[in-house]
């Protein structure tokens, strides 16, 4: 019998005390869900535009500030996991973050509505210098990003599993409910995404910065009300301690007995008391990481609670423990390879943009011009596409050949979305040579920055956009799923923080890689890869080195997938679904 923050209790009969209204807390949460993702991507979207369009920067710099700002986003995901299973419990968390969302979105709003706030326009003859932003105005825009990283950190890794909260995981109803949860909030995912990438960034574009800035603002209030409003309903779970606490004793441990030497048995010997109440699967000894067992050497001088803990968790850990750290560790070189592999995919979201600004845009012989931001679509319409048709036609038909789960092992999947990532690379960088060439060639006009405008059309990129959507199919989902299984079951909250890291350092990495490339190719003999006018760079260059990096990330990756042990359990089980994530956690 367990308590929740308004007192009431919980037990796991028929008739639990605590009063879930999963489907009447439903129109909230969802709302929130949706109005908050209609907020965020729509500011962030085309936010790499918008600084080089209304804040003037320089290509280089506004990709760096857009890298480091997704990067520190993703990142500070793992903060706020941290806070809130530790401290603050999930709504206070999602209720704070949602309102420095909305404060944020409304400063970026403030940028493009004040004229005071954002550098004039550039001169389109060319005649005048493009001025900068004063100090004084990009503190205001850092100030609006901060807080939208702020709502970044809280929003992204508890929304989820608050509204998977809401419905009773012990009543069939209730566990259907979760999984109808599941497949709302991945649909108002896309549904936010296309709307981000088609309506908003029109508005934003052709009408007016202010009003496209202003209508993801708005949606960011609707957002907090709706949060709000539902309050009183809510099935608020209070946080139950971080487990990040249970690594780090292990790793003191071991360090202090490192003079001890390995048993000769170490699954007989070694000190395993379980907690009755842990919900973690009991797992099999392991051979690998073996300094780490040192952690569960008992020792005279160890102290045991009448209750067969140990009384001292920083000097004595249990079997079980270290078999639980140890699941997280060869977790560790997999995600270090999917890193390397975010960087293509982070490609494909930042210079395809600028290439598409100085492509061919028309639709047709119309006169409509596409938003360079909007190309981006179709790596989630390759997403969409492919899935149903993987999961209810290839992989059938793979499960009767290889009487495998799924068809193909989790670390199969990853590393053909890696060698489709570098096909990727290789169109792209093809893509890149045809497009300076007409520009050379056949320019059909100069843009605002006297640039030369190529005939190709921006079409051109659908392939290459369309395949790096196959390729997160793959390596993206697999990678979610590994984690999820490879965790212990009180970590796999962390577990999804992985993926939000991966994508964090993935950014700071590719920043880093395309300012030190700007640096050495500037003072060299074949000139700048990386200018501000893409026809007299190399960037197709820069796509064939990142096609070489993920060769070189393919083989290190092949390597630990063969050093990689799946967690195996004492009494297996079978496995569980996304949908039945909470049904495994009590309510405390």
């Amino acid at each position: 019998m367990e308590k929740t923050e308004n007192g009431s209790t919980a037990t796991t009969t028929d008739e639990p005390k605590i009063n879930y209204r999963g489907i009447k807390a439903m129109p909230f949460v969802i709302g929130n869900e949706t109005f908050e993702k209609l907020g965020t991507t729509g500011t962030a979207t085309n936010l790499l535009v918008y600084l080089t369009a209304v804040f003037n920067m320089k290509s280089i710099t506004a990709t760096n500030l857009v890298n480091v700002f997704n990067g520190t986003c993703s990142f500070a995901t793992l903060i706020g996991a941290f806070l809130s299973d530790t401290y603050f419990g999930r709504y206070k968390t999602l209720g704070f973050a949602s309102v420095a969302s909305l404060l944020g979105m409304l400063l970026v709003t403030l940028t493009a509505a004040v004229s005071k706030l954002h550098p004039p326009a550039c001169d389109s003859s060319g005649s005048a210098a493009c001025p900068g932003p004063t100090p004084w105005q990009m503190a205001f825009l850092l100030s609006g990003l901060g807080l939208l990283v702020v709502g970044a950190a809280g929003i992204r890794p508890c929304n989820l599993a608050f509204g998977a909260d809401q419905f009773n995981p012990e009543t069939e109803s209730g566990k259907r409910g979760i999984s109808s949860f599941f497949n709302w909030y991945y649909f108002t995912f896309t549904f936010a995404m296309m709307v981000s990438l088609t309506v908003i960034v029109f508005v934003q574009t052709d009408v007016s910065w202010a009003w496209g800035l202003g209508i993801p603002a708005f949606m960011m209030f609707l957002s907090c009300v709706m949060f709000f409003i539902g309050t009183r309903i809510y099935v608020k779970v209070r946080p139950e301690g971080s487990p990040i606490t249970s690594v780090i004793q292990v790793m003191v441990a071991a360090v202090r007995k490192r003079q001890l030497k390995q048993p000769e048995q170490p699954w007989v010997s070694l000190f395993n008391h379980i907690p009755k109440s842990s919900i973690n699967s009991k797992l099999s000894y392991s051979d690998q990481l073996r300094f780490l067992n040192k952690a569960a050497i008992l020792t005279p001088e160890d102290e045991i609670n009448s209750d067969g803990s140990a009384a001292n968790p920083w000097r004595l850990c249990s079997l079980q423990k270290v078999e639980e750290i140890k699941c997280v560790i060869r977790v560790v070189p997999i995600w270090a390879a999917g890193i390397i592999y975010y960087v293509a995919m982070v490609q494909q979201q930042t210079y395809v943009v600028f290439q598409a600004l100085q492509s061919n845009r028309h639709l047709g012989n119309t006169g409509f011009n596409i938003p360079a931001a909007s190309y981006g679509i179709f790596i989630m319409i390759g997403l969409t596409i492919w899935i149903p048709i993987y999961d209810r036609i290839i992989v059938p038909w793979l499960q009767r050949y290889t009487k495998k789960e799924g068809g193909i092992t989790l670390l199969q999947k990853m590393g053909i979305g890696m060698v489709l990532a570098i096909v990727t690379m290789l169109l792209s960088a093809i893509v890149e040579d045809r497009r300076r060439a007409f520009a050379l060639s056949k320019p059909i006009g100069i843009d605002s920055r006297r640039r030369a405008i190529s005939s190709l059309s921006a079409m051109w990129y659908i392939p290459q956009l369309t395949l790096i959507g196959l390729s997160e199919a793959f390596t993206i989902i697999a990678l979610m799923e590994f984690y999820y299984k490879q965790f212990p079951e009180n970590m796999r909250s962390i577990a999804g923080s992985f993926t939000h890291i991966g994508f964090a350092l993935a950014n700071y990495l590719n920043s880093i890689l395309i300012s030190v490339v700007h640096k050495i190719t500037k003072v060299a003999p074949t000139g700048d890869w990386l200018p501000e006018d893409l026809n007299k760079g190399k960037l197709d260059y820069i796509y064939y080195l990142v096609a070489a990096l993920e060769v070189l990330n393919l083989g290190y990756f092949i390597m630990c997938a063969k050093w990689c042990k799946y967690k195996e359990s004492v009494i297996t089980s079978p496995d569980v679904g996304m949908e039945d994530l909470q049904s495994e956690k009590p309510v405390v």
